[in-house]
């Protein structure tokens, strides 16, 4: 009798260790199917289009350097932004805007046209701005060239 007693215990190890192999299969199943159904586009559908515009922004930003460097500068005091282009730009019709960029909320961006004095300068009124960082964006025309420049700078 003695050795049917040793038959009869119950241990609950080999159940709990297979439940435990069960659960873990069952989350790494969750996770393979959940990372099969995610969407990743890599490469845009018009990857060619875009290829062509970013080499044609990277020429514009080399003629910008060639032609001179355009002068963004900040006066906190004066709440104003000088936007100056370089002499070699004299005597053309230039034709543009500036985008004020503010990375952190873009329904504060602007669109303002670019205006030049005769001096080949334009300045922006600030006030209204949020305080912050933002990017000062210069896409212009002059002649039959186009020419970009951007500047980052930390209103306050």
């Amino acid at each position: 009798m003695k050795s049917t007693d040793k038959n009869k215990s119950f241990t609950l190890w080999p159940y709990a260790i297979i439940a435990a192999m069960v659960l873990f299969m069952g989350y790494i199943a969750m996770f393979v199917y959940k990372a099969m159904n995610q969407d990743v586009d890599l490469v845009s559908k018009n990857y060619y289009e875009q290829e062509i515009q970013y080499q044609d922004h990277i020429e514009k930003v080399g003629r910008t350097v060639a032609a001179g460097d355009v002068a963004v500068n900040y006066n906190a005091e004066a709440h104003t932004i000088l936007l100056q282009l370089p002499e070699s730009f004299k005597g053309q019709p230039i034709n543009g805007k500036i985008n004020l960029f503010r990375p952190s909320d873009d329904q504060l961006d602007q669109e303002i046209p670019l205006q030049l004095g005769r001096d080949l300068s334009q300045l922006i009124e600030t006030q209204k701005l949020e305080k912050g960082l933002w990017k000062v964006r210069v896409n212009f025309s002059a002649g039959n060239e186009t020419y970009y420049n951007e500047k980052t700078i930390q209103i306050k």
